[in-house]
């Protein structure tokens, strides 16, 4: 069993305050992968006081912005050197197929860090503008200050490049909290941070449990909080945040709707659904969990999608063939199987899945792909965020009532519709309440695209130019006339 006994902190590998150790689980064959060193509050202490003076002393947040795309390009480079590596280390320790982590894990944050250096390249550091009354009007964008970076376990590379990214290259400082099931790859991140050469205190990655995040995030020392979780932690994090003045940014659940117009292609409309969760058994925040469909055609897009979703070849995670891995934990796979009980004991139709393993699973956390036919949509599994392979179909009669059922919920983080008509999709997308929306594709995390939700989804954006300008102050400077 790997052994990690150090953390880094400040850009240096260091003991532990803490005796503290998290083992980490293989989902698939439940056995103890490794053991690392979980961070304590003397860890978050250090780690705030390296980034504090690395800020308020060192060269970092003075740099000239380009020396700072320098380095975040270097960082990129030695990634995609190791990038087979830590695709492996993402499988072993969260169960996401080979194939899936080798893709969507890895090599879309891979590609994102280039693409939001040079997002960073074309930004209006300094902008000149005349004033109202006769003074120059300069306006500088400069670095907030000390981020506290919270990321989950389902998508841990790429929400940790969304979030350190662009605060480097604003000039912050960092301090990386990952989850304590997913420290190996943020471990293997630390490396290349260090073989890249970022200055000492800069950036520092610390595997916690959730005790030590509470305290990160209520840190004085902290000028900016960005957190991607539950709404519930999110709620915490918020008011913590409130208690200091501390900015936040906070990406949270979502139960999103996929509406298929009369003209929508059942089987388009399943391998949309497919694509934009199973990979990950359906523990995305923007998976397409609610399907509305038109009353007269629900029988057959729940067949569909039933055929479609039935057909992922479930097993072992590290073999290529491997289309579904298992769930993260024993945890999550009983709340999934709890959720499954609830909504046949609710009266909806189980149309394919359930809570029984998938066949020749003798082992590790699966659930089978699940879709439920004849769902209202007061129905639970109509509205809390499972977070695994389960699919509600919802059927509506008018396309007024589809809108209102999808605006219908707490949340509004994605969603998409389906038609032939790409015009008509356009307009049904500007009646849905939420930050991000699909026109005949799940929501595409295009780095060029800022990304968030509203209502319980959480506030602020990730990625484009509004994910650079989160971690940027503007200072406004007034001169007189001669």
């Amino acid at each position: 069993m790997d052994e990690r006994k150090d953390l880094f902190i400040g850009g240096e590998w260091t003991t532990p305050g803490t005796a503290r150790r998290i083992e980490v689980v293989s989902p698939h064959t439940e056995r103890p992968l490794a053991r690392v060193a979980a961070a304590g509050v003397p860890d978050v202490d250090r780690a705030v006081a390296a980034a504090r003076r690395a800020f308020d002393e060192g060269p970092w947040p003075r740099t000239d912005p380009a020396e700072r795309i320098a380095a975040v390009r270097r960082l990129a480079a030695l990634y995609g050197e190791r990038r087979d590596e830590m695709a492996r280390l993402i499988t072993a320790e969260l169960g996401a197929p080979i194939s899936f982590a080798k893709r969507a894990q890895v090599a879309l944050p891979w590609s994102m860090m280039t693409a939001l250096a040079d997002i960073a390249e074309a930004h209006p550091w300094r902008e000149d503008r005349p004033g109202v009354y006769g003074s120059d009007i300069v306006l500088r964008r400069e670095p907030v200050g000390v981020v506290a970076a919270v990321v989950p376990w389902n998508m841990p590379q790429f929400l940790t490049v969304t979030k350190i990214v662009p605060a480097l290259l604003a000039g912050c400082t960092a301090v990386l909290k990952p989850a304590p099931e997913s420290p190996l790859d943020a471990l293997l991140l630390a490396e290349l941070f260090e073989e890249a050469g970022v200055p000492p205190g800069v950036v520092s990655i610390l595997p916690a449990d959730r005790d030590t995040s509470a305290y990160l995030v209520a840190h004085p020392g902290v000028d900016k909080v960005s957190f991607t979780g539950s709404t519930a932690a999110g709620r915490q994090v918020a008011a913590a945040c409130a208690a200091n003045l501390t900015r936040v940014g906070l990406e949270l659940g979502g139960k999103s709707a996929a509406i298929a117009l009369a003209d929508a292609d059942p089987a388009a409309v399943a391998t949309a659904v497919r694509f934009s969760g199973m990979g990950m058994a359906g523990q995305i925040c923007n998976a397409l969990t609610r399907v509305l469909v038109p009353a007269g055609r629900a029988g057959e897009h729940a067949e569909a999608l039933a055929s479609t979703l039935s057909a992922i070849r479930i097993g072992d995670p590290a073999d290529p063939e491997t289309e579904m891995g298992p769930l993260v934990s024993e945890r999550q796979r009983r709340r999934v199987r709890h959720y499954i009980d609830t909504g046949v004991r609710e009266g909806a139709r189980l149309v394919t899945g359930g809570t029984g393993p998938p066949k020749g699973a003798r082992h590790g956390w699966y659930v089978r792909p699940t879709v439920f036919g004849d769902v209202d949509p007061s129905m639970t599994v109509a509205r809390e965020e499972i977070f695994g392979p389960v699919v509600a179909v919802i059927p509506y009669r008018t396309e007024d009532e589809a809108v209102r059922i999808a605006n219908d919920s707490a949340y509004g983080l994605a969603g998409a519709v389906f038609t032939a008509d790409r015009e008509h999709g356009l307009d049904v997308a500007a009646r849905v309440r939420t930050g991000t929306f699909g026109v005949n594709q799940g929501y595409s995390m295009d780095p060029a695209a800022p990304f968030g939700g509203v209502k319980a989804s959480g506030y602020g954006r990730e990625l484009g130019r509004e994910g650079l300008d989160a971690y940027l102050d503007i200072k406004s400077i007034s001169i007189a006339a001669p």
